[in-house]
């Protein structure tokens, strides 16, 4: 019967640790397993990431290819029906909506990303937003609605 003050490891499952560069007696002095010669024989050996023992590394075999815009602007992005959604369970109070508002509100997340409102879902309350870009289609809903959009900056 298996009680707490007498349990024990599987059989086998427990071994000593490898003592390396203790003697001969040992069975790991000499070499300490090291093998023989060459560079990872060595004192201090180790690679630089990506070594590949002198043969051309797959980072510079492979082709590169693209394109990476270094003025791309990563924008955070909340939907309309979303919005809807917020207003509906009482979650964003105001029909002045900013960033502050729906930051403090949980909604956004990322305070030093710009915020872009996406036409996704249906709005059906007059709403006035602030934010840093709007697609055509959410700027057409929330006018169709009754709202005005502020764009920042």
């Amino acid at each position: 019967m298996k009680h707490v003050g007498n349990l024990k490891y599987a059989e086998g499952s427990k071994h000593s640790k490898k003592r390396i560069g203790r003697g001969p007696g040992s069975g790991h002095g000499g070499t300490s397993t090291q093998g023989h010669k060459g560079q990872q024989s060595r004192s201090g050996a180790k690679s630089k990431r990506g070594f590949e023992g002198g043969q051309m590394p797959i980072s510079r075999r492979l082709p590169k290819f693209g394109f990476t815009n270094p003025t791309r602007i990563e924008y955070q992005s909340l939907n309309v029906g979303a919005i809807q959604e917020f207003i509906s369970n009482k979650r964003i109070e105001s029909n002045n909506i900013t960033f502050e508002i729906l930051f403090l509100a949980g909604i956004i997340n990322k305070p030093n990303l710009p915020l872009k409102i996406l036409g996704n879902g249906e709005i059906n309350v007059a709403i006035t937003i602030e934010a840093d870009g709007f697609s055509s289609s959410a700027k057409e809903k929330i006018e169709k609605a009754g709202g005005t959009v502020i764009i920042n900056g």
